[in-house]
């Protein structure tokens, strides 16, 4: 079974990251994508790192790309180990190996990534980029993996992870229907875009026909 290993940390820290996982998501805008901003794994376990996103528009495979990086500090090069295109394709690298798997459901708009025995070599910054045109801004979530030797005793956390899910219930809602708004807005000026055009179009041959019934 896959499981987050920080599940098990304080009660502080599970409130947190309820709130860090909604809050992940970006403003918005055309594409919005939501991930844990930071993980801790449990060394020579298996960690999830999860990304998903919402979009105005349904996944073609044709068009859709999506690939995952690593890189381990803000100043190192990114190098890329996961991608889609037409289908997902798992690159070999010396640091993974064959430790990492398509994890996600596209169908749900996931592309969540599982890394088998976690190394403490694979601490570091993990980037989950999505293009799903006809969205033209691409998406990306940034993730920061910690890889700890042990994890700390679990403490009774009843009461901060109810809090927890309800802020992150609630913060979720407002998110969803800030999407919904988008997406109706982004209909709405396209067909106006489309009126407007059509009405160019009908003009220009209204033009012609004058033009043509002077010069006879």
């Amino acid at each position: 079974m896959l499981r987050l290993r920080q599940s098990q940390g304080t009660s502080t820290g599970k409130v947190f990251y309820v709130v860090l996982l909604v809050f992940a998501a970006s403003s918005v805008s055309a594409m919005d994508v939501v991930v844990a901003q930071r993980i801790n794994a449990l060394n020579g376990t298996m960690v999830k790192i999860s990304c998903t996103f919402t979009s105005c528009y349904r996944i073609d495979t044709s068009k859709f790309s999506m690939n995952w990086t690593y890189k381990e500090s803000e100043n190192d090069t990114e190098e890329m180990f996961m991608t889609f295109k037409n289908k997902v394709t798992s690159m070999w690298t010396d640091r993974f190996g064959g430790r990492v798997k398509f994890a996600g459901n596209l169908d749900k708009n996931d592309l969540s990534i599982t890394i088998s025995d976690v190394q403490l070599e694979d601490e570091g910054i993990y980037n989950c980029y999505v293009r799903n045109p006809p969205d033209r801004i691409q998406g990306h979530g940034i993730i920061q993996l910690h890889v700890v030797p042990e994890l700390p005793p679990p403490r009774d956390s009843t009461i901060a992870v109810a809090i927890g899910a309800s802020i992150g219930g609630m913060l979720a809602l407002v998110i969803l229907s800030m999407v919904v708004v988008k997406c109706v807005r982004r209909h709405k000026k396209q067909e106006l875009i489309s009126d407007e055009q059509k009405m160019e179009e009908d003009g220009k041959t209204d033009g012609e026909a004058g033009t043509e019934e002077g010069t006879k």
